[in-house]
C-alpha cells in the first residue's frame, strides 16, 4: 500500500493555505491508500526560535484546533483512505524535559510522529540548519567549517535517537540527511562514517524507522532524498525501516519524489 508519512498543513506558519481536504483529495487521486499528517509542533515556551521570520513551529494556540480538523477530516474521508493525526516534533538540545512534558500530553491524541533536528546549538545560542544557504554559511562560520557542521548535526541527531522522551517519543527519525539540503553550494564528502552508523545502529537497537523524504530531490542546492543514497543503502543492510514521506508543505507536493525512491 503507497503511504506518505510526512505532509504539513495550513497550520503550518511557513506553508501554504491548502486546505486538509486539498491535500486528501491529492493523495486519494495518486492512490494512497494512507497518510500522516505531521505538522510542525509548537517549540517548546522558553525556546526563542532563531529564524528571521520565527515561523519554525506551529502556533500553540492553534494546536488544538488542528487535532480537531485532522480529526474531523479523519471521520470525512474514511471510506476512501487512512489518515494519522500527527506531528513533527523537533529534538532541541537542553529541552529535553519540555519535550517530554508535552509529548506527554498530547501524545495521547496521536496515531503517527516524526522527530527530527533542525535547530543546532552553539556558544551563542542555536541557529536553524535548513532556514537558507545564507544561514548556513553563517552557521559554518560559527562552527569553523563544513565538517563541523556535520559533526555537530550528526551528534544532535544520535543524542535524538537516545533520549529518553517518554512513552510517546516519536518512532520515527525525520530527514536524517537534513545536513545535506545546501551541500552543492558547500560540498563536503559525507560517507558512512562511525557516528552515522552510531546512529544507525542506536535506531536499529530501539525498534525506530527513518523518514525515506523526498522533498531533498526538489531542493535546488541538496538534489537528493534525504536520507542520502549510502545512509539509505546502509539501513536497508540493517533492516530499518524507510518510511516514505513527502514532507509536502503544499497539496501539489504530497507524493512529491516517490516514484524516484527506492522503496520496499
Amino acid at each position: 500500500m503507497k503511504v506518505d508519512k510526512h505532509i504539513h498543513t495550513p497550520f503550518c506558519p511557513h506553508g501554504s493555505p491548502d486546505s486538509l481536504q486539498q491535500y486528501v483529495e491529492q493523495a486519494i487521486s495518486l492512490n494512497f491508500g494512507e497518510i500522516s499528517f505531521t505538522e510542525h509542533a509548537p517549540l517548546p515556551k522558553s525556546f526563542s526560535d532563531p529564524t528571521p521570520d520565527r515561523d519554525s513551529g506551529m502556533d500553540p494556540d492553534k494546536l488544538d484546533r488542528y487535532i480537531q480538523n485532522v480529526q474531523q477530516v479523519k471521520k470525512e474521508f474514511e471510506r476512501d483512505i487512512r489518515i494519522n493525526i500527527g506531528l513533527e516534533v523537533d529534538f532541541i538540545e537542553g529541552f529535553e524535559h519540555e519535550t517530554t512534558d508535552f509529548l506527554n500530553e498530547y501524545g495521547p491524541y496521536l496515531d503517527d510522529s516524526i522527530l527530527s533536528v533542525h535547530f543546532l546549538k552553539h556558544e551563542e545560542g542555536y541557529d536553524c540548519l535548513d532556514f537558507s544557504a545564507d544561514v548556513f554559511a553563517h552557521i559554518v562560520q560559527k562552527f569553523g567549517s563544513v565538517s563541523k557542521v556535520y559533526d555537530k548535526y550528526y551528534n544532535t541527531v544520535l543524542r535524538s535517537v537516545q533520549a529518553n522522551l517518554g512513552v510517546y517519543k516519536p518512532k520515527r527519525i525525520g530527514h536524517m540527511t537534513l545536513v545535506h539540503k545546501f551541500q552543492t553550494r558547500f560540498p563536503y564528502e559525507d560517507t558512512l562514517s562511525p557516528i552515522i552508523l552510531s546512529i544507525l545502529d542506536e535506531i536499529k537497537m530501539k525498534d525506530l524507522a527513518l523518514d525515506y523524504n523526498g522533498a531533498g530531490l526538489f531542493k535546488p542546492l541538496c538534489k537528493e532524498a534525504y536520507p542520502a543514497p549510502f545512509v539509505v543503502k546502509a539501513a536497508q543492510q540493517k533492516k530499518i525501516p524507510l518510511v516514505y514521506g513527502s514532507d509536502a508543505h503544499c497539496a501539489k507536493d504530497l507524493g512529491q519524489g516517490y516514484g524516484e525512491l527506492h522503496l520496499g
